[in-house]
């Protein structure tokens, strides 16, 4: 009589192949996850700029104050600190939650740069 089914063998192969694709791809994930978070961080800094320049047309100068910046709000998670603003210019930088370690900065004109920024329009991540 013949019976049907797998060995032991059989299945505890297929469970460490199973394993050894789980630790190639949760890693790159997580990777994946952080690039993310860090493009989100990007896209507030060129937001805030915006936000900014609009200010300056109709003020003559930055502003430190989300609440004057029109319709200006961040992203869930990243938080955005404007270090620097005056009428010759301003510095920024955000955090996130989500990607512990990581900063992006941000100036324009005459704001002291804030690390890792350093040249003026140009974002900056570490």
């Amino acid at each position: 009589m013949s019976r049907r089914g797998f060995t032991l063998i059989e299945l505890l192969i297929v469970v460490v192949i199973i394993g050894l694709l789980a630790a190639i791809a949760i890693p790159k994930f997580s990777n994946t996850k952080e690039k993310a978070y860090v493009g989100a961080m990007k896209s507030d800094l060129r937001n805030l700029a915006t936000a900014e320049e609009a200010f300056f047309y109709d003020s003559a100068k930055y502003t430190t104050s989300f609440a004057l910046m029109a319709n200006f709000a961040s992203s869930v998670g990243i938080t955005l600190t404007i270090n620097e603003a005056t009428a010759s210019g301003w510095s920024a930088t955000t955090t996130s939650l989500y990607a512990p370690g990581r900063q992006c900065a941000l100036f324009s004109g005459a704001a002291t740069p804030v690390p890792p920024a350093t040249a003026e329009g140009r974002i900056s991540c570490q």
